[in-house]
């Protein structure tokens, strides 16, 4: 049964071997969903979404084995692309805005190429720029970082920080979405919607100052080259903080992207 638009719905819904807890707000206004980091779960927009408002409909969910997520046997990014179409197929929003952060920023510029005519427009928030650490000196880099809070990692699930699965797992997948974000450049050329990235200026866990600006700087060609790619913002505060405490800047940057949405379409 296809929720009432006239109230708020929360739900699991099924997807390969799995069920994803979302929560579709039903708002009146321009479909939004909205896409986590690799290991946080859907209350990491919450700032955002009382700064927009209750004209948007907002659309949220926990990836597989994040928050009240089920675990699964494929934590892979094609798997969490299919996590995607699935929570847009059963929520029925049609045409929206994709929002996403870190990892989920990479799968919205993805999920947008391979969707061409069913997305508005995209906000990246720190996150789908080309560049990945990649090489089996740096896998192993990541593996021993995993291998290192293994034991906090079940502290941190609480807090959005970690996901319900193992060091090992949690390594694949940062080891992967490096790997895809190394690759990313064809498909960000390719893009025809409007994408508003809002960039971050800090260090982060597990990339100095240094790195963190190289990785930035990575998608300089690509803005040059294709001109629906453009730079909201740049804020002080670092990848992790970001949605904490530069909301108002996200925020800016999904009221951008939806106006050059408008202007797009008015043409």
């Amino acid at each position: 049964m296809t929720p009432s638009r006239a109230s708020a719905w929360a739900g699991m819904v099924p997807v390969d071997d799995t069920a994803l807890a979302v929560t579709d707000t039903r708002g009146p206004g321009q479909p939004i969903v909205y896409l986590n980091g690799s290991y946080a779960g859907q209350r990491s927009w919450r700032r955002v979404i009382n700064e927009l408002g209750p004209r948007w409909r907002h659309i949220t969910y926990d990836e597989r084995a994040r928050g009240k997520s089920k675990r699964s046997t494929d934590y892979s990014f094609e798997g969490c692309l299919r996590d995607v179409d699935a929570v847009i197929e059963a929520t029925g929003a049609e045409r929206p805005l994709v929002v996403g952060w870190s990892y989920g920023a990479a799968l919205a510029v993805h999920w947008a190429d391979r969707n061409p005519d069913r997305i508005a427009g995209v906000v990246s928030v720190d996150g789908a720029v080309p560049w990945g650490l990649t090489g089996e000196e740096n896998r192993e880099r990541i593996r021993r970082a995993f291998r290192g809070m293994r034991l906090g990692l079940p502290l941190a699930r609480p807090f959005g920080l970690a996901a319900a699965m193992s060091a090992a797992q949690h390594a694949r997948v940062n080891i992967e979405i490096n790997e895809v974000c190394a690759a990313l450049e064809p498909v960000l050329d390719r893009l025809r919607c409007p994408v508003r990235y809002l960039l971050a200026s800090g260090a982060n866990l597990g990339g100095g100052a240094q790195e963190m600006e190289q990785m930035r700087a990575s998608l300089d060609p690509v803005l040059r080259r294709n001109p629906h790619l453009r730079v909201s913002a740049k804020v002080e505060s670092n990848h992790t903080q970001i949605l904490r405490k530069d909301f108002r800047a996200v925020a800016a940057a999904v009221r951008e992207t939806a106006a050059a949405v408008d202007e797009r379409e008015d043409r």
